[in-house]
């Protein structure tokens, strides 16, 4: 009789454990110990995608683990930190390839974001026909690269070329094809056969479109200046502005007197289409310009807010960290302007009035991020000279790539739109830094884009002669 109440106790105590298991959360659920718990990558953080899609070599390289690409030899040359764009509507990529003397041309798969390139021409187009490409005039070591809101045209600076050149840009295939002569598709400083002249393009190191697509500005690092010319709606055909409109520069004849405008790298306009602002790199300067809308023309304040400059100088307020600064961006609200400053190994962050467009540098350690340590900046690693610059579409991440480091930072931009680096590992990608998440194919970094949706970062690598593809986590 008790052996037999006995085994009942004991299928009842079974059938209890078996209802436990039954109910109970799945492993890892509470994190409990000895369970290996899922965790979601951090927002803003960077993953490479793996294997061949996370990088792009250029045939003449060593893939290693990447695959190969055409037209991909010298991608984001050191002079020029805009060599690769984004589509509006984010199904194609361009790199501007100084070595290939090319542009190559990528589809985008919509799902990942991993890039393809499209067999002979339409997969790039040079200034030769080497590589199967498209050929065009112009694109003598091509840095720069900007493309129409309306995405129907590119335009790039090449440094060796003195010149910008204008595409026009099929949205369903990529394709690139060079506007004829008698609309200017190349436009050059230096006498070059099939180019229309041009006034201050002088190793021309950056190009942007204005939010409205009426006008294109160049900036050129030995020309000391910034270019204007008006964009032709119907067909992206440029035009230099007449008179001193032409262009702004430190001492260029028949262009209007700009202060601070020794070796222009770097080119930003604000959403609001009323301030441009250039990064000079042997003036240690942001310089602010404003733009008249209906012309096109740009202007210099003398009263002090004009420039700001490391060094004191007459006409311009004084900064810190701006040693060679070399790329310049604008927020998503057009609330905070953002510099890499190559010497200085440093992002420098400025508050922007909206109705004036001048800027104020920010006080404190919310003003500068530097390499190593600084009094008075914020702590920052693997930004040993700094290049290329992008801030995410949402306004949370601030990205920096870093030349030297072959490094990539990730930094979360506040509400007040100070920025501070992400701790440990998170904090940056490199091919080289120990203190680094591993990265492949990043020696020489030096111009970023982010998608148009915020899930894609790509990067081109001189040193590697490489694109980079990275997933941006949310």
């Amino acid at each position: 009789m008790r052996a037999h109440q006995s085994r009942l106790r004991l299928a009842r105590v079974l059938a209890i454990l078996t209802a436990v298991a039954v109910l109970a959360p799945a492993a890892g659920a509470y994190g409990a110990p000895g369970y290996a718990a899922k965790k979601r990558p951090e927002p803003g953080t960077l993953t490479q995608l793996a294997g061949k899609r996370g990088c792009l070599v250029d045939r003449s390289a060593k893939a290693g683990s990447c695959g190969r690409a055409r037209a991909l030899a010298g991608p984001g040359p050191f002079m020029g930190s805009r060599a690769i764009a984004v589509s509006p509507d984010g199904k194609y990529v361009y790199v501007a390839s100084s070595k290939s003397d090319a542009i190559a041309i990528f589809a985008r798969a919509r799902k990942g974001g991993a890039l393809s390139q499209a067999k002979k021409g339409a997969g790039c187009i040079a200034a030769k026909a080497g590589d199967g490409c498209a050929v065009a005039i112009g694109l003598d070591e091509p840095n720069s690269l900007a493309i129409s809101p309306n995405g129907r045209n590119l335009y790039a600076t090449s440094r060796a070329g003195n010149s910008i050149t204008s595409f026009a840009r099929n949205p369903k295939t990529g394709v690139l094809r060079q506007l004829p002569e008698p609309l200017a598709g190349c436009i050059s400083g230096s006498p070059l056969p099939g180019c229309a002249a041009g006034l201050a393009l002088l190793a021309p190191d950056v190009v942007v479109v204005s939010p409205d697509g009426l006008d294109v500005y160049v900036g050129s690092f030995f020309g000391n200046s910034v270019a204007a010319f008006a964009r032709n709606p119907a067909n992206g055909a440029l035009a230099q502005l007449s008179g001193t409109a032409a262009c702004i520069a430190a001492a260029t004849a028949g262009c209007a007197s700009g202060t601070a405008l020794e070796s222009v790298e770097g080119l930003a306009i604000s959403g609001d289409g009323a301030s441009v602002y250039a990064a000079a790199a042997l003036s240690n300067a942001v310089v602010t310009l404003a733009r008249n809308p209906a012309t096109g023309a740009l202007a210099q304040a003398a009263d002090g807010s004009g420039c700001i400059v490391e060094a004191p100088l007459s006409g311009c307020t004084t900064g810190v960290q701006l040693g060679g600064a070399n790329a310049v961006a604008v927020s998503p609200d057009d609330e905070d302007v953002y510099a890499t400053s190559l010497f200085s190994n440093s992002l420098t962050s400025f508050t922007r009035a909206t109705s004036t467009g001048t800027l104020t540098q920010k006080e404190g350690t919310a003003g500068c991020l530097i390499y190593l340590r600084s009094a008075g900046c914020s702590f920052g690693r693997a930004l040993v000279a700094p290049e290329g610059l992008a801030l995410s579409p949402d306004g949370r991440n601030v990205y920096v790539a870093a030349f030297k480091t072959g490094a990539i930072a990730v930094l979360d931009r506040g509400e007040s739109g100070a920025v501070a680096q992400k701790p440990g590992t998170r904090g940056c990608l490199s091919s080289r830094s120990p203190d680094c998440g591993a990265a492949r194919a990043l020696a020489g970094v030096s111009s970023i884009a982010i998608s148009p949706d915020g899930r894609n970062l790509y990067s081109t690598s001189f040193e590697s002669d490489a694109v980079d593809v990275f997933r941006r986590n949310r």
